[in-house]
């Protein structure tokens, strides 16, 4: 896999298990950031990191509510 250049990936919603698809552009390193789930409309937790050693991307989805501080 490159990881240079627009990267798509097929997510599942975490609130209505609804796929859609996502383009990710890992030139700007590891991201976190919030996006919008096409069919319920509830924020999405997105955080890409790039694995240089493998030359993977690496994306997690999750609920904004799921997280632990």
């Amino acid at each position: 896999m490159s990881i240079n250049g627009l990267t798509e990936k097929t997510i599942t919603c975490p609130h209505c298990g609804h796929h859609t698809h996502v383009e990710i552009d890992p030139s700007n390193g590891d991201q976190n950031y919030y996006d919008e789930c096409t069919n319920c409309c509830q924020e999405l937790h997105l955080t890409t990191h790039i694995d240089e050693a493998n030359n993977t991307l690496e994306v997690t989805i999750d609920a904004d509510d799921e997280q632990f501080y």
